[in-house]
């Protein structure tokens, strides 16, 4: 079943944080993933408010969490780790 990978990120160094995502793009692509929404227009209704969502779209949740555990995920998330707050979940769907 697909999976979909969800972030919610508040970026507090943009320099670095582009870093990230210049590296991470390629890294979800390479595992089969794509983005179906990355900081677009959102509406806040309950929780913490992070001001970039993210939304990506894999085959499976083991193709996303390998991913995750990539050695070019994690070069790139070495980017983001100061560079962010982050919660990243990923959610198997039923489609």
């Amino acid at each position: 079943m697909p999976a979909l990978w969800i972030a919610h990120v508040t970026v507090t160094d943009e320099e670095a944080y582009g870093r990230y995502a210049k590296l991470a793009g390629p890294a979800i692509e390479a595992h089969g993933g794509h983005f179906i929404a990355r900081g677009a227009r959102y509406v806040q209704l309950e929780g913490n408010d992070r001001a970039r969502n993210v939304v990506a779209k894999f085959p499976t949740l083991e193709a996303a969490e390998e991913c995750y555990r990539s050695d070019a995920y994690q070069e790139a998330l070495d980017h983001a780790r100061n560079a962010s707050d982050r919660d990243l979940v990923i959610v198997e769907t039923s489609e």
